[in-house]
């Protein structure tokens, strides 16, 4: 990639980040309410996303003797620990760690 190509994709991502990022506040200025379907969206998009994480997440997992079953093991531990703190980040962070040790340390001698 010569230069010139490397300074237009450089730019080109600059501005196409710059467009996603400032574009709901110039469609949406700060005063102003959102329509009802920007609002519906709001609240129903992270729980979807998060789904689709999940299954994503899954998909590769088998079910066979012990497979799987740290995953199950840090999916209901994700789900109590949120239900209990509400706290999106610790439910997270906590559920990555108890699997990184369950599959680390846990269940590595047995699968």
């Amino acid at each position: 990639m010569t230069t010139a190509q490397s300074i237009i994709t450089i730019l080109a991502v600059v501005l196409g980040t710059m467009l996603t990022r400032f574009l709901p506040f110039i469609i949406l200025p700060e005063g102003k309410k959102p329509p009802a379907y920007i609002a519906y969206l709001g609240t129903v998009l992270p729980c979807a996303v998060i789904g689709f994480l999940v299954i994503y997440c899954m998909k590769g997992a088998v079910f066979t003797d012990y497979h799987g079953l740290p995953e199950l093991i840090s999916i209901v531990f994700i789900i109590v620990l949120h239900k209990w703190k509400k706290n999106t980040l610790l439910s997270i962070g906590a559920g990555t760690i108890l699997y990184m040790v369950l599959v680390q340390n846990v269940f590595i001698q047995i699968l």
